[in-house]
């Protein structure tokens, strides 16, 4: 008999919703059933079941919001433990995760499962075997933390940095929370007076990420005005050319294309912080916003200084359809290097972004207007459209950003050159 555990199916996921059970106590199930469904703050994912067992307990009811990861949530005869991710096949589904044995399928696998001093089997997630091999650690040394004494990964990197983490340390590092916000009551604000919406999974994940980067990451904003006429008889040619093939480039295609090529003549922009150094990506993978129900998601566009307008328009209108139908899989939505968010459709003028940690910069795009701009000393109108940069101090300072803006400024005005 065996606890599964409750996944975590991104980097940044510590609860889920368990929405749906599709077995019930006393079913057996086989390779490949699913046997569950897990709302997390970006998408919904299916836990399927590789081996064979039958269904002893339902711990956590369906329904049941706020599972914290490794929570058990159900029990299982036979050897099954926590789920593993595991990619989906086609882009079109929802990414499934596996309840599967201490090892990962074959496709990520992981070090095999260590034995301790007397034989026994040596509890790890996958994850904590796979640093623990990278690292040189031997998992007999490690004192595990997580549920029934499994060595996760936060064990694995105290460890490493000269000691595992007390247990009592440990659940209490876990257990903490920001500081709550005051209650409309302490306000003045009676009861009666309006409706609370429970906050989702989404909403809170946003809600802590947001307010971590704020107080954690010492940024500033650029702020810069490029001339987009241009670029407007250049996007009407572009779009009756592609008309045929039913393609329509968007001014955020276009943005998204001078910003990688940017990031490629300016590659210190290019870049994240991390304890060990900074990061210096070779690929410009471009995250633009995208709103959906409960908040917002950042598809990418993966090395998108090799790609055409057409390719990226056809590109982000996919990643944005299935953004908003939480169809993306996670390797779709995580790990990009610099960040792209517009709110011109919206009529906004100028706004400056919160950092997607942990990329350096995050540009904001505004709305293209007519404004009066002088020209050879004369007035004259142009469609004119603020960017505004927010950068990340530690990685991009004040000149690397003005820099950046120097590159892109140009692409914009005169975009020909992103045809080549």
């Amino acid at each position: 008999m065996t606890d599964i555990l409750m996944p975590a199916l991104s980097p940044t996921m510590e609860e889920g919703v368990l929405a749906k059970w599709h077995v019930k106590v006393g079913d057996t199930v086989s390779a490949g059933d699913v046997i569950a469904e897990i709302e997390t703050d970006k998408a919904t994912m299916e836990v399927e079941a590789v081996d064979e067992g039958e269904v002893l307990e339902i711990l956590v009811p369906e329904g049941s919001e706020g599972v914290k990861v490794n929570t058990p949530i159900a029990r299982l005869s036979g050897d099954a433990v926590a789920p593993v991710p595991k990619k989906a096949d086609a882009p079109a589904e929802a990414p499934k995760v596996e309840a599967s044995k201490a090892e990962a399928p074959k496709a990520e696998a992981a070090p095999a499962a260590p034995k301790s001093d007397d034989g026994g089997r040596i509890f790890a997630s996958p994850l904590a075997r796979r640093l623990a091999a990278q690292a040189g650690l031997d998992l007999k040394t490690v004192k595990g933390t997580g549920p029934h004494g499994r060595i996760v990964k936060r064990d694995v990197e105290a460890a490493g940095k000269g000691g595992a983490q007390p247990a009592a340390a440990a659940t209490a590092a876990a257990s903490a929370e920001p500081r709550k916000a005051l209650s409309l009551a302490q306000m003045g604000i009676a009861d009666g007076t309006y409706d609370l919406i429970p906050l989702d999974g989404m909403k809170k994940a946003v809600a802590r990420r947001m307010v971590d980067s704020v107080q954690n990451v010492p940024h500033f904003p650029l702020f810069i005005d490029v001339e987009i006429d241009q670029l407007m008889a250049v996007r009407a040619k572009v779009n009756k050319m592609l008309e045929p093939q039913g393609i329509k480039v968007s001014v955020n295609d276009f943005v998204i294309k001078a910003a990688a090529l940017a990031l490629k003549m300016v590659p210190e922009a290019n870049a994240s912080y991390t304890p060990e150094g900074i990061a210096m990506h070779h690929n410009a993978d471009v995250s633009m916003a995208v709103a959906i129900d409960g908040g917002l998601i950042t598809p990418i566009i993966r090395k998108a200084e090799t790609k055409g307008l057409a390719q990226i328009a056809t590109e982000s209108k996919d990643l944005a359809k299935r953004a908003r139908e939480r169809k993306l899989k996670p390797e779709e939505f995580q790990g990009g290097t610099f960040s792209v968010s517009n709110l011109g459709m919206f009529g906004i003028k100028q706004f400056t972004s919160i950092i997607n940690e942990p990329q350096g910069c995050i540009m904001s795009v505004g709305a293209g207007e007519q404004r009066p701009v002088v020209k050879d000393g004369q007035l004259a109108v142009a469609t004119v459209m603020t960017v505004t940069l927010t950068c990340d101090h530690r990685v991009v300072d004040g000149a690397t950003g003005a820099r950046f803006l120097q590159a892109f400024k140009p692409l914009i005005e005169d975009p020909v050159a992103m045809l080549a």
